[in-house]
């Protein structure tokens, strides 16, 4: 039995949401405290999920260029990053926790989802 559960459209509206949150929230935490970088990579980080979410091959792209499982791939290795970020960038207090907090909420996306999409239930097999 998967414990994975979060199917492709989910991962499509958490994606928007998580890229709203990522342009916003440093802001409304007073993040850059410890440098302005935990600001803007921030920023950044959301602006290239909104590009990312309209070239994946998922309910919510425009242009279907990005495989799902590639697009998770890519989801993991900014989990990976933003564990590291503050370590490697010096960022400490709420910077560091601000970015911690996201690699894990990212990471536990990731390693949550389906790559692909269930198949609806017919009105048939959902009765039986």
């Amino acid at each position: 039995m998967s414990i994975r559960f979060i199917t492709p459209n989910q991962h499509g509206v958490i994606d928007f949401v998580v890229a709203a949150a990522l342009i916003v929230a440093p802001f409304a935490l007073g993040l850059g405290t410890s440098s302005p970088l935990a600001i803007w990579i921030s920023v950044a980080t959301g602006v290239v999920i909104v590009v990312q979410s309209l070239l994946t091959d998922y309910r919510f792209g425009l242009v279907k260029l990005i495989p799902f499982r590639v697009h998770l791939s890519m989801d993991g290795a900014v989990g990976l990053a933003y564990a590291l970020i503050p370590t490697t960038l010096g960022f400490t207090g709420i910077d560091a926790m601000y970015y911690w907090v996201n690699a894990a909420g990212v990471l536990a996306v990731v390693s949550l989802g389906l790559t692909r999409q269930p198949a609806l239930l017919s009105p048939a097999k959902a009765v039986a």
